[in-house]
């Protein structure tokens, strides 16, 4: 072999036994995941962004910064100015604070990662923004309201959105009413869920009630409204009394009328009380007759005792009746009294004037036989 070569081959060993293994470079650097918290966003949303990379070489990378830039959805965060190596095998985790500033619709935002030893990692994360907001229905209330009475109200919340909500409530706004509960907290509200939520609402006059539902989309608080008109009008479920079968009996000084009261309506009619009206002056047994609760389709018999002034050929008779909540409410019933007057007395409940007259002759010849008695002594 000639001395050149001999030398060509030297020069070749010693380079091969200086040269090192390739290192991991950026191509072994790698988005594995990327997780946004809300995850959709509504315009004007704040969101948190985390993405996660990972080195899958068999060394490590040097990493001189990381950033995120975009439009439509734009970083507020910092960037990462430094961030060193990354080991083999191994994540690292980048966090970044997001705000939805265009309208709604898919954004990619981009994630620049620079290597110390050049090279650039670029990944498009896609965020979705939708302004979809939650719903609220009343799918409860009752077919007109009446000043001081309680109504059963029933508010139903669901969430439409792509994405879960959290901190629901539903609060009524507004004056001239009172509500029990005051609020009502639903909480977590899955996508595609529903929740209903019971209020008793008392209204004091005519008015539009406001329930106001809020929740939140990550951290971002968010509301709806929902008018609820409140106008009065007649309650076709209420208790409706109707007195039938009335007998007029006028008696020594009075009249007695006994009756039916029946309940025509669907709810039951509390402390029933018939008394006769303001031309009648009650006298007893019967001044007031106390029924007590008709349910409805129920009847019960009454009986009431009065005397009028004499000039009277009409009479009132009251049924007076609470609800549930003791709003109290009356209904009239005019009786004739047949134009026939009761029996004159001196005094009521008194003894007829025949039964004194008699009383007085027994009286007179009771002393006659005494005193033609003592004279013949």
């Amino acid at each position: 072999m000639k001395p050149h070569n001999l030398v060509v081959i030297l020069l070749i060993c010693i380079a091969a036994a200086t040269v090192t293994p390739a290192s991991a470079g950026p191509a072994d650097v790698t988005v594995t995941s990327s997780t946004l918290d809300p995850s959709v966003l509504m315009k004007g949303d704040v969101g948190t962004l985390t993405v996660e990379i990972k080195n899958n070489g068999a060394d490590g990378v040097a990493i001189r910064s990381a950033r995120l830039y975009g439009s439509g959805v734009v970083g507020l965060s910092d960037p990462y100015p430094s961030v060193g190596d990354i080991g083999a095998g191994t994540t690292k985790t980048f966090t970044f604070t997001v705000r939805a500033d265009g309208g709604e619709g898919t954004f990619y935002p981009t994630l620049v990662i620079d290597f110390q030893n050049d090279g650039t990692l670029r990944h498009p994360v896609p965020i979705l923004v939708e302004d979809t907001p939650l719903t609220a229905t009343i799918v409860g209330k009752p077919d007109a309201f009446s000043e001081g009475k309680r109504a059963d109200i029933a508010i139903q919340v669901g969430n439409p959105r792509p994405n879960d909500v959290s901190g629901v409530q539903v609060i009524p706004q507004g004056t001239g009413f009172t509500t029990t509960p005051t609020g009502a907290f639903i909480g977590a509200l899955a996508t595609d869920e529903a929740r209903t939520v019971p209020f008793n609402l008392t209204p004091e006059g005519e008015t539009d009630v406001a329930f106001t539902v809020s929740w939140r989309n990550g951290i971002n608080a968010h509301a709806v409204d929902l008018t609820l008109p409140v106008t009065f009008g007649e309650d076709k479920r209420q208790a409706d009394l109707f007195i039938t079968n009335i007998e007029v009996t006028p008696e020594a000084g009075r009249y007695r009328i006994l009756g039916d009261v029946m309940n025509a309506g669907l709810e039951p009619a509390r402390s029933v009380l018939i008394t006769p009206g303001s031309s009648a002056i009650p006298t007893d047994p019967f001044r007031v007759y106390v029924v007590g609760t008709l349910d409805p389709d129920d009847a019960a018999p009454f009986e009431v005792t009065f005397r009028t002034d004499g000039n009277a050929t009409t009479i009132p008779i009251i049924a007076e009746y609470r609800d549930d909540d003791g709003n109290r409410y009356v209904m009239t019933a005019v009786v004739d009294l047949g134009g026939t007057a009761a029996p004159s007395a001196e005094r009521d409940e008194g003894i007829p004037m025949t039964g004194i007259v008699v009383a007085i002759l027994i009286a007179i010849g009771v002393i006659g036989a005494i005193f033609y008695s003592w004279r013949r002594k």
